[in-house]
């Protein structure tokens, strides 16, 4: 049986994440510390106490929910985790590297809080938004985005998620077109979503070179597993193209689907999604029968993981 590791990313957040592991975990407390040394604030009082309007700053919220999913990884750690294949959604993908050792907890710390911000200052707020929607394959959403769009009012696929889930991005002009052609092209329903920035499409080029140049000096190592990235939703032990795939990341859509597919191919059969919610959970039942997947996040959890490995064992 292989062992999948997915990780969350943007939307997962909410105030109280990790407070009760770090209760009764004293390395959760230290991955806690140990973020809010590296990014000079602290980052843990934002995920355990809010207020919510500073947990939903993209700065704080790529930071937070990043450092939520390590502190449950390495607990789990201490309890006998092994697992031979690591994903995560967007942001999700910086943790699934922490987690595999190619970045240091302190690097993709201050290096998602640079991300978040450098995505929030790329577009003027309200200038950029994004939408779901539901019952329209890829091929249909990218013609309908090509319909909508104009000069310096782009639209674009965002978030390949599966199971009939497409998010895009771009400018709100552009997206309330695309929202009110919908239905004409074969959705079954549109939704515009509450997000502080148009992420995963063009209009995202500033903060992808600014995050390139912040990168050009961070180590990044082999990964111990390989890690299925989200630009190529194909399984990656380089280095070098590690560095090159989160840079256009930033303005790549997330191919979620086929990398759950690809994951599946390798064999996977268990699958734990570690940190703050659910998302992918839902996503994986519907994208990949043959994987059964947990979440993982409060202390009972991981005491019930802890509990089947030893029975395992």
């Amino acid at each position: 049986m292989s062992t999948a590791l997915l990780f969350p990313g943007q939307g997962s957040q909410r105030v109280g994440m990790g407070k009760d592991l770090a209760h009764v975990s004293d390395v959760a407390r230290r991955t806690y510390a140990e973020a809010d040394a590296a990014v000079g604030f602290p980052i843990s009082t934002i995920c355990f106490e809010g207020p919510e309007d500073q947990l939903t700053l993209t700065a704080n919220t790529q930071p937070a929910i990043l450092t939520t999913s390590i502190a449950v990884f390495r607990a789990l750690q201490e309890r006998g985790l092994q697992f031979d294949v690591v994903a995560g959604h967007s942001l999700g993908e910086w943790s699934a590297l922490v987690a595999a050792g190619a970045l240091t907890l302190a690097d993709a710390v201050r290096l998602t809080n640079l991300r978040g911000t450098f995505m929030q200052e790329a577009v003027p707020v309200g200038t950029g938004g994004m939408a779901a929607l539901m019952g329209m394959d890829v091929a249909a959403t990218r013609a309908l985005c090509e319909q909508c769009s104009a000069p310096g009012e782009p639209v674009e696929p965002a978030n390949l998620n599966g199971a009939g889930q497409i998010v895009i991005s771009g400018h709100v002009a552009a997206i309330d077109r695309a929202i009110a052609a919908a239905k004409g092209a074969g959705a079954k329903r549109a939704v515009k979503l509450t997000v502080s920035a148009p992420f995963h499409c063009s209009l995202m080029a500033p903060a992808r070179d600014r995050l390139a140049a912040a990168l050009a000096d961070v180590t990044i190592r082999a990964p111990s597993v390989p890690v299925i990235a989200n630009v190529t939703a194909a399984a990656t032990q380089d280095p070098a193209e590690i560095r090159r795939l989160l840079v256009e990341q930033v303005t790549a859509p997330v191919r979620w689907e086929e990398s759950v597919q690809a994951i599946a191919r390798m064999g996977v059969t268990q699958a734990y999604e570690l940190g703050s919610g659910a998302v992918l959970k839902g996503l994986v039942k519907r994208i990949a029968e043959t994987i059964a997947i947990t979440t993982i996040g409060e202390p009972h959890e991981v005491e019930a993981f802890a509990a089947a490995a030893a029975g395992a064992a």
